[in-house]
């Protein structure tokens, strides 16, 4: 029972006050830029903003197609994720937490 009465309540919820943005979507990425080679400028739904910065180190694995610039720069945002062609995203929970943090997150 409790767990349908949660559902109930995310259902009748209003999706666009800004307490639901503060407890489920802040994290969402709303807007992504290129900003240099392997660096981005990201603004999350709750206005918090910070720079992505790859190594060349963890361009490896499914991350080895963004070495393309050509690539690298088709970045563009998928349900509140940073993503690129070919299913590649990176989780926007982790990235907000360093970016919170630290103003960056670098990936090494």
């Amino acid at each position: 029972m409790g767990s349908f009465c949660g559902i109930l309540a995310l259902m009748c919820f209003d999706y666009h006050s800004p307490l639901f943005v503060e407890v489920f979507m802040h994290w969402d990425v709303v807007a992504v830029q290129v900003v240099a080679d392997l660096s981005l400028r990201v603004r999350f739904a709750d206005g918090t903003e910070g720079d992505v910065k790859f190594e060349a180190s963890h361009l490896t694995g499914v991350f080895a197609a963004l070495k393309a610039p050509l690539i690298f720069n088709k970045v563009f945002i998928d349900a509140g994720a940073v993503a690129w062609p070919g299913e590649i995203d990176l989780a926007p929970d982790a990235m907000y937490k360093a970016i919170k943090a630290q103003g960056c997150w670098v990936l090494d």
